[in-house]
């Protein structure tokens, strides 16, 4: 790693989001990882995916090896300053309509769902009972 730390903004590394400049942010620090995208086991389309945002889940949910984490010394530039580092979004339910007290209506299709049928068979029983030739 370099001996100084360059401190670098979110918008600056946000920018190299690109196949021929391709910058992440993991764990803090940043990594110009262009010399490397043609070299990625998973492709260069995995590195690009995580541009632009805090990589750090994206990298730990894969399970890198140690020699990865080594390797990632070489790609080292510097630190992302934590201030300019937007908030991670937090889960928003969608709203979900009001209750109905009132499922009068409802259930009177439920009902009838479940005794047509029934009326009907037992209907198409009586005809038979009473059709049948002894």
């Amino acid at each position: 790693m370099a001996s100084e730390k360059k401190v670098l903004g979110f918008e600056e590394v946000s920018q190299h989001n690109k196949t021929k400049d391709c910058w992440l942010i993991i764990s803090g620090k940043v990594y110009d990882v262009t010399p490397f995208m043609d070299d990625h086991p998973g492709g260069d389309e995995v590195l690009l995916s995580s541009t632009g945002k805090d990589a750090t889940n994206d990298f730990e949910d894969v399970g890198h090896s140690d020699t990865a984490r080594d390797m990632m010394e070489k790609y080292y530039i510097g630190e992302i300053d934590s201030s300019t580092v937007p908030a991670t979004r937090t889960y928003v339910a969608p709203s979900q309509p009001a209750y109905n007290q009132d499922k009068t209506p409802e259930f009177i299709i439920k009902i009838l769902q479940f005794l047509v049928p029934i009326l009907i068979l037992g209907l198409a029983l009586l005809v038979r009972q009473y059709t049948k030739k002894e």
